[in-house]
């Protein structure tokens, strides 16, 4: 079983990248980052499953097809662009608490496909998460005016970051509800496919953004400086095969030797991650709000978590194929 936590550990720590690099790549659009993860998460989808790639291609059917791209947009492209905008809008430390609610949001979603305990049951933990929201809005709101931030792009980057929350929470219940239906394809294979397809949809994307709301897209009015596509692909490769290919990797490996409750808590190690990232690069400790927050949601979320650990049937329904 230590193995398997120390590969979630490892994974977290991979998906945590993903919360700092719209504040490494500031002059760049969440349009232009999600663009340019996904392509690049592509490319390398395709060249490991290069091959077997014909036969793979030969079994999908039009169900598998239409999962792939309602995944591929929820799950990869819409889910990080707005996770990007809230980082941008809000900050990393709010994004990535908000999205750390993922256990929660996926058990209250799922609660009919598995069994769940009655929600009664989950008033004291769900009220804890609730001080812990609490907290971190208020932070963000008493941080913005102090700073002399606008009050509605704060609020706008929070908005984004429960948009990014209920995306993939919804992406991660109709993949698992998916994959056990269809069970005509591993666990590699499909994140395989569903790889290339973000990047097909993703470059569909870039393609008609650019060409019709190229200024929009890439802030060339306001944000020619800093713009080195040296580095924006760097980063982007990185994190596409960091978080993307070896995350994932690491959470099947994970997913394969812990129980599914136990895998929810592991989540959180892509929360704390970000947190830690995030703190670094701004080269600041928590604030007193912050701290709170932290400590009120981490501690609500393993207690829904452990209350489903107890129950004679797991409950939580993780898909293995997390995208960070």
């Amino acid at each position: 079983m230590w193995t398997g936590v120390l590969c979630g550990l490892l994974a977290g720590a991979m998906w945590g990248m993903v919360f700092i690099v719209p504040e490494l790549l500031a002059a760049f659009s969440p349009v232009e980052l999600a663009v340019g993860r996904y392509i690049a998460y592509g490319a390398i989808a395709t060249g490991l499953m290069l091959p077997r790639l014909r036969g793979l291609l030969q079994r999908l059917d039009r169900s598998d097809c239409g999962a792939l791209v309602r995944h591929a947009l929820a799950g990869n492209i819409v889910y990080y662009m707005l996770l990007a905008l809230g980082v941008k809008l809000a900050g990393v430390a709010p994004t990535s608490l908000i999205i750390g609610l993922l256990p929660i949001t996926l058990t209250l979603l799922g609660r009919k496909d598995h069994g769940a305990i009655p929600m009664s049951q989950l008033a004291l933990p769900l009220l804890v998460v609730g001080a812990g929201i609490a907290c971190i809005n208020l932070d963000v709101f008493l941080h913005a005016r102090a700073s002399g931030a606008s009050p509605g792009a704060t609020l706008l980057g929070v908005l984004c970051a429960f948009g990014a929350l209920l995306c993939w929470s919804w992406y991660g219940l109709d993949n698992a509800r998916f994959l056990k239906r269809n069970a005509h394809f591993s666990s590699a294979e499909w994140s395989a496919l569903y790889g290339m397809a973000s990047g097909l949809i993703a470059l569909a994307i870039g393609a008609v953004a650019f060409a019709i709301w190229h200024g929009d897209v890439t802030g060339a009015a306001g944000a020619a400086s800093g713009r080195n596509w040296t580095v924006f692909w760097v980063i982007n490769v990185l994190v596409a095969l960091g978080a993307s290919v070896i995350g994932n990797h690491l959470w099947n490996i994970a997913s394969r030797r812990v129980p599914v409750t136990l895998s929810g808590q592991l989540i959180l190690f892509e929360t704390l991650f970000a947190l830690c990232y995030g703190f670094v690069y701004h080269r600041q400790f928590p604030r007193v709000l912050e701290s709170a927050a932290i400590v009120l949601l981490v501690a609500g979320v393993v207690w829904a978590v452990r209350m489903h650990a107890v129950q004679p049937t797991a409950t939580v329904g993780f898909s293995p194929d997390h995208i960070g």
